[in-house]
């Protein structure tokens, strides 16, 4: 018997973004597997414990710098915490990071998801997703803007060294690698000031940057973004079009292949006007796209409603929640999980 033509017209697979706040990276590794199965090409560790936040814990790394003193945020600013200066006059040579703990992170979760996939508890097929942010998004969030530019060459040097040792310790057929992309677009949209000219072209060389910096044979993805502290956006996005021209640049300035996009969609763009512009999307043959579209709050009716509306535009996808889920209680992820599994079909 055949496939029924509501089946058929289910996007096909998952992706999860990041963060899972569940207790640990075995519970987030079994929970996926058990309820999303094989609609999974890759199941990340959840950013468990201390970097539930996303990039809240690299704080510390800034407020422990010795080159670096606190100032406090502005009244309008996204995030409360304060930011950082040099306490001197320094040059970027002057400044260096030591190591900001995503090596060490990834080396101990993958020892679980090798030992649950070993006991067949996690599909054959799936690979293990590290999450990193972006070298930018740690600088704009955490720097004070004078010092940004000094700053950013010396992180960015001890950031990309972290997948390096990633990639040393793990198979290579076994891993995915994800830059999260969302201070990018905070930048673009001018809600936080650059401290280079021609932001675009600037922030298109990094992120092309940072992509090449994953071997080949590892895949390689970007989650696109618009934030979601206090689950909201730092700016409303009017469609789609910013998020397709960083993808098309990106995919356009990246020979290697991509196996994934990731583009969120809010939750109450039900019309064809946010996603018209999914039209002019220019990826690689090889690249999925996966569409932000789950939400906890509307379930699967109102993802249903999302997916219609997508389906006018673009034909293939599979789905995913906006963003992370690590500010979310985590009783309510087991349901979020559910959503995800009857909205879409396995992977092939």
């Amino acid at each position: 018997m055949g496939m029924s033509a509501t089946t058929n017209r289910q996007p096909r697979g998952v992706h999860l973004v990041g963060s899972v706040p569940l207790a640990n990276e075995e519970e987030v590794f079994t929970a996926a597997a058990e309820i999303l199965g094989g609609r999974l090409r890759r199941i990340p560790d959840g950013e468990t414990g201390v970097r539930t936040n996303w990039i809240g814990w690299q704080f510390n790394v800034f407020a422990a710098h010795p080159q670096l003193e606190a100032v406090p945020a502005a009244p309008d600013d996204y995030s409360a915490l304060p930011r950082f200066r040099a306490r001197a006059v320094i040059t970027a040579d002057d400044i260096a990071f030591e190591r900001l703990g995503y090596a060490d992170a990834a080396r101990a979760s993958y020892a679980t998801f090798a030992r649950l996939k070993q006991a067949g508890a996690i599909p054959a097929g799936c690979r293990f997703q590290v999450s990193l942010p972006t070298p930018l998004a740690p600088i704009v969030a955490f720097v004070a803007p004078e010092a940004q530019a000094v700053a950013e060459p010396a992180y960015e040097r001890r950031l990309l060294a972290e997948p390096d040792e990633i990639c040393a310790a793990i198979p290579h057929d076994q891993l995915a690698i994800q830059w999260d992309v969302a201070v990018e677009f905070a930048v673009l949209e001018g809600v936080w000031p650059a401290h280079f000219a021609d932001v675009e072209r600037g922030i298109v060389e990094r992120l092309v940057r940072i992509g090449r910096r994953v071997p080949d044979d590892v895949e390689l993805g970007y989650h696109l973004c618009y934030g979601d502290a206090g689950h909201r956006h730092f700016k409303e996005p009017a469609d789609a079009a910013r998020l397709v021209e960083i993808a098309n640049a990106v995919s356009a300035g990246i020979t290697r292949p991509i196996a994934w996009v990731h583009l969120p969609v809010p939750r109450g763009r039900t019309d064809e006007a946010y996603f018209a512009p999914l039209r002019d999307l220019r990826l690689h043959p090889e690249t999925e796209l996966y569409l932000g579209l789950v939400h906890a709050t509307d379930g699967t009716e109102g993802t249903r409603r999302r997916i219609a509306t997508a389906q006018r535009v673009v034909a293939e996808f599979g789905v995913a929640t906006e963003c992370g889920m690590g500010r979310r209680p985590p009783e309510t992820i087991p349901a979020l999980l559910r959503t995800h599994a009857e909205v879409a079909r396995p992977v092939a």
